[in-house]
């Protein structure tokens, strides 16, 4: 089939239409946050957001040249929009159904063991953690914007 549509192989017809996989990716991460999601397919999606960060880790780690990955900001982009449809599916289940699958199920049980007040101490400080973390990036990308602003004005 593809030697019809002119192409050798699939990494060629992945390399000149990557754009369009970019925007039916993004397209299937707002899909996610309308449409309800059932459990079975939200625990698929988790563990294939698990591989993607541990991929995405790996990678980072191990290579030589900053160069080589060179789209490093765009895949963190797209996978934290993945991430966040993933977020707001499992808690609209939650919220919903009373149960979100068996990937939330068991990491609840393995970090909490079980205990409410464990999992509150732990809620509290993620959420701290994570405000603090957004707050930083957001006054580092206001500065970034600031400077380059100066930067693009004549008569420096």
């Amino acid at each position: 089939m593809l030697k019809k549509l002119g192409f050798t192989d699939i990494n060629e017809l992945l390399a000149k239409h990557s754009d369009i996989l970019i925007a039916v990716g993004v397209l299937s991460i707002l899909g996610m946050i309308i449409i309800p999601l059932p459990p079975w397919l939200l625990d698929i999606f988790l563990t294939i957001s698990l591989t993607i960060g541990v991929v995405i880790l790996l990678v980072a780690l191990y290579i030589n040249d900053a160069l080589k990955l060179a789209s490093f900001p765009t895949i963190l982009l797209i996978s934290t929009m993945y991430r966040l449809a993933l977020n707001i599916s499992s808690t609209r289940l939650i919220l919903s159904d009373a149960h979100a699958g068996e990937v939330i199920d068991a990491f609840g049980n393995f970090v909490t063991r079980g205990n409410f007040v464990v999992g509150g101490v732990l809620f509290l400080i993620i959420t701290l953690v994570n405000f603090i973390v957004v707050a930083k990036g957001a006054e580092r990308v206001s500065e970034v914007a600031a400077r380059f602003t100066l930067d693009a004005m004549p008569g420096k």
